[in-house]
Order: C-alpha cells, then structure tokens, then sequence
C-alpha cells in the first residue's frame, strides 16, 4: 500500500470543486484531503491538511490566486501550486506562475486533462503551454543592459523577495544607511516613489 498524494482545493465554484473533488477521489493514487472556496481558510487549515499539491483558482474573494500561491510558498516551499483558469494565456496566468505556481490548466479540463496535469506534477513536470513557458523564460533573462548597478540591482532583487532594509545591510555587510541610499538612486534610475512600483518596473524592464 503506498500513501496517496495529497491534494486541497481552492475554487469557489462550488460545483466545479465539487466535480474536481469527485475525479480525483476516484483516482487511486490522489487524495483531496480538502477543499476551499477562499484562501483564508486553506492557509488557516495549511498544516492540518498538509498538501502536496494545491489547484488554485485566480479570482478568488478576498485573497486572489496569485498573492495565494505566494503566501503558500512561503510558508510551505514545497507545495506545488496548480492554477485553474479560464483564460489559458493571459497575463494573469504568467503572474501566477512568476508568483511560484507550477503550472496550469483550464476549467474545462477533462477529467483525463486534469490527473495528466497533476501527474506531470508529481513526475517533476510542469503543464502549461509552449507561449507561456516561452514567457516564463523571457522573464527570467535579464535585460542586456540595465540602467541599475549591479549593487543596485542585487539590493533591489532582495526587496522583490521581501526582505528588509536591516535585513538587506546584514545580508551584504553594509550599513543600513548605505542599503537607503541604493534604494533612493533605484526610485530615481526609475522614476518611482515605492517599493512595489520600482520591483514592478524593473521586472518589466527585466532589470531583476
């Protein structure tokens, strides 16, 4: 007998849960341990449900699909975040996937789409299409040339990844005075007054 892979839901749909629930109960090898119609209550519920694998839906009340993925990533690193959605390229979906999602599929998924998906998951794949990998590689390569140091740059990439000003100087061996004056030549470089704003503009620069 070997474990099944644990699997929670977060769509609120509930009639679509409520299918996804019934084909992957039926699959041997897949356990949907739970399901949510809003992330609140799957991070609320994250360590007595202890998933592998989470499909999540991008409009969602409250949280959304995309700030979600990120919240579950980072308390659990581990979880492989599956997006449901409607649109199969849009710029939402690439966010998602940016935000630490695995990969995606649609919500008319057939039933044999679906376990493929999560199989290709549990296999070490990620399902998504050639035009959204090709997207998820571009952002990835930075630009040829930045406007940003390369100290700049490195400051800024810690901020995109949350850390803090004290955090930033102990990480780099640097004062934190010094960490504010970078951050001040980035916001001008970027003509930007704040944090999200100068990540926003370098990641589509491909600055960072």
């Amino acid at each position: 007998m070997y474990n099944k892979t644990r699997i929670v839901i977060i769509e609120d749909n509930k009639e679509l849960s409520k299918i996804f629930v019934e084909v992957l109960n039926n699959t041997e090898h897949l356990n949907v341990v739970s399901s949510y119609t809003n992330c609140e209550d799957a991070l609320t519920y994250l360590n007595d449900d202890k998933p592998e694998i989470v499909l999540m839906d991008i409009d969602l009340p409250g949280i959304n699909g995309i700030q979600g993925t990120k919240l579950l990533k980072k308390i659990k690193p581990k979880i492989k975040v599956i997006i449901v959605t409607v649109f199969e390229n849009s710029k939402t979906v690439f966010e998602a996937l940016c935000a630490g999602a695995i990969g995606y599929l649609t919500k008319n998924a057939t039933s044999i789409k679906l376990i493929n998906a999560i199989d290709e998951v549990i296999s070490g794949g990620a399902p998504m299409s050639m035009n959204i990998a090709k997207m998820v590689v571009q952002s990835f390569q930075k630009a040829p040339s930045s406007i940003l140091t390369s100290r700049e740059t490195e400051v800024l990439s810690m901020l995109a990844k949350g850390s803090g000003i004290k955090s930033i100087a102990i990480n780099l061996k640097i004062s934190p005075n010094t960490i504010k004056y970078h951050v001040k030549n980035i916001y001008d470089k970027l003509q930007v007054h704040n944090r999200e704003d100068a990540i926003k503009k370098a990641s589509e620069n491909r600055y960072i």
